[in-house]
C-alpha cells in the first residue's frame, strides 16, 4: 500500500511522486526492493529484530522497530523494519501494526508543511502518545500499594509492585532505543532531511528523554517499596524471634523444676508432703507472672 505525503496522507495503489510512504510484507519487499533504488541489499527477516534502531547506509537509512504492547507489556512486541531515503520511506511489516499507525495519522493529522520529516515525527509520536498517562497510572497505583504496605502490612501486593518494576524496566529500555534512533535521524548524515525540519527529531528526542526519566523514577520507586517490604518482613521475623525467646526464657526455670522433681529419689525433700504438689504449682505460676511483668517492662512483649 502506498501513501502520498500531502496535506494529509493520500492512499494510492501505485507509487506516488516523492515524498511517499509504503507498507509492504517481507515477500513484497523482496520482489520490489530493486525498484526503489535505495542502493542497499536489505535481506529482511523479521525474526532477527532485537530492538528499535537506525543504521546509516551510503544511499539510504534502514532500521527496525520493536514496540511493546502498552495494554500488556508481557506480550510479544510489535516488530517491523523500515528503509528510507530522500524520496520516501518503506515499512516492511507482516503484522499490520505499522499500517495501523499510518491509518491513525491519516485520520487525525493535517499538515501545513507536509514532508517526510513531519510524517516521521508523527509516526514516532503515535508510538508514545499515551505513555504519559500510563506513567501517571503506574504512579497512582504505586502510591496506593505504598499505603497498603505502610498501614496494613499487607505484603500480598508486592507481586503487583514487582510487575510494575518489570514494566518500567522494559519501557526504559524501549525509550533508550527510541532516543538513539531519533538522534540518528537528527544527525541527518546523508542529508535526506531539510535542515529546518530537523527540529522535529529534536522535539521527539526531548519528549522521550522525559518519558525515560519517568520510567527510571518509577523503577526506583518500586525498588524503594521492595526495600520497605523486606524491612517489614525482617521486623516481623524479629518480633516472632523475640516472642519465641521470651517463651523459652519463661519455661527454662519450669523445665528445671520438673526435671528435679521427675528424678524421684527416695529421700527427696517434700516428696511425701501433701503440700508439695500445690507448692510447685504456685512457684511455677509466680515464676511465669514475674517473668511476664519483667519482659513487659522491658517492652519485649
Amino acid at each position: 500500500m502506498y501513501y502520498a505525503i500531502r496535506e494529509t496522507l493520500k492512499a494510492s495503489k501505485t507509487r506516488p511522486t516523492s515524498p511517499f510512504v509504503a507498507v509492504m510484507t517481507v515477500d513484497e519487499w523482496k520482489d520490489q526492493k530493486e525498484s526503489f533504488n535505495m542502493g542497499i541489499d536489505l535481506e529482511m527477516s523479521l525474526s532477527d529484530i532485537y530492538g528499535s534502531k537506525a543504521v546509516v547506509n551510503y544511499d539510504s537509512l534502514t532500521g527496525t522497530f520493536s514496540i511493546p504492547d502498552r495494554s500488556d507489556l508481557s506480550k510479544e512486541y510489535h516488530e517491523f523494519a523500515f528503509a528510507l531515503d530522500e524520496t520516501g520511506i518503506v515499512f516492511i511489516d507482516n503484522s499490520g501494526f505499522a499500517e495501523k499507525i499510518i491509518k491513525t495519522i491519516q485520520r487525525t493529522k493535517r499538515w501545513r508543511s507536509p514532508g517526510i520529516e513531519r510524517f516521521l515525527y508523527d509516526f514516532l509520536e503515535t508510538i508514545v502518545k499515551d505513555d504519559l498517562h500510563l506513567m501517571e497510572q503506574y504512579e497512582r497505583e504505586l502510591d496506593h500499594l505504598e499505603d497498603l504496605l505502610m498501614a496494613t502490612e499487607d505484603n500480598s501486593c508486592i507481586s503487583q509492585v514487582n510487575e510494575i518494576r518489570g514494566n518500567a524496566r522494559d519501557l526504559r529500555v524501549h525509550y533508550s532505543q527510541l532516543i538513539d534512533l531519533s538522534q540518528e535521524l537528527e544527525e541527518n548524515e546523508n542529508g535526506f532531511f531539510a535542515d529546518d525540519n530537523i527540529r522535529y527529531f529534536h522535539m521527539f528526542t526531548s519528549r522521550v528523554e522525559r518519558l525515560y526519566n519517568l520510567a527510571s523514577y518509577l523503577h526506583d520507586y518500586t525498588e524503594q517499596l521492595g526495600d520497605v517490604y523486606h524491612l517489614q518482613l525482617e521486623a516481623k521475623q524479629n518480633r516472632i524471634m523475640t516472642v519465641l525467646t521470651v517463651v523459652s526464657t519463661i519455661f527454662m526455670p519450669l523445665t528445671l523444676i520438673t526435671g528435679w522433681f521427675g528424678m524421684n529419689f527416695r529421700y527427696m525433700p517434700e516428696l511425701e508432703s501433701p503440700w508439695a504438689y500445690p507448692l510447685v504449682i504456685i512457684i511455677s505460676v509466680v515464676i511465669i507472672v514475674a517473668s511476664l511483668i519483667y519482659f513487659k517492662k522491658k517492652k519485649l512483649l
